[in-house]
């Protein structure tokens, strides 16, 4: 169970994502994460969330996350992404990825992630970007969907402080 629900507090915006989150990440922005405009290249923000999501399932069930290519015979794989850029983020500045789970289905998963920067000599805190993305559980071998684990619905459900029925 985390210790507590919160938010990073940065100016309001209409495309912000409402509520708070039982989960942080913090993501250190590297010069090779930046392009040729002296910014974060749009492309690294998945990478950033992707970090973010294996950190929230290792942190929320435990277990390091379940590779097909390592052994595994189920996990999850990413079967939907919608990034949502607002501010550009900067070399040297350290992000934080907040996350939590809004839905829990029969085979899939939604999950929320909310990536803001703090007030820094690039200007005050802010909000990067938004995304929202579906996870389906998978069984590498048969190389289809599975219904979502009950360890890992349980354990989600703990973790977010609610239940998903």
């Amino acid at each position: 169970m985390p210790e507590s629900r919160s938010r990073i507090d940065v100016p309001a915006d209409a495309r912000d994502l409402a509520g708070d989150f039982a989960h942080r990440h913090l993501v250190e922005v590297r010069l090779a994460d930046t392009d040729a405009m002296g910014h974060v290249n749009n492309a690294n923000y998945l990478t950033y969330v992707e970090i973010a999501r294996v950190a929230y399932y290792e942190q929320v069930t435990g277990n390091a996350l379940p590779i097909g290519t390592h052994g595994a015979q189920e996990g999850m794989i990413l079967a939907e992404i919608r990034m949502t850029y607002r501010s550009p983020a900067f070399y040297g500045e350290t992000l934080t990825v907040e996350t939590r789970v809004e839905r829990i289905g029969r085979t899939s998963f939604a999950m929320v992630h909310r990536v803001t920067a703090p007030a820094s000599r690039y200007g005050p805190a802010r909000l990067i970007s938004t995304a929202d993305s579906t996870l389906v559980s998978y069984d590498y071998t048969a190389e289809c969907p599975i219904p979502v684990p009950d360890q890992w619905r349980a354990a989600m459900a703990a973790y977010e402080g609610r239940s998903f029925d």
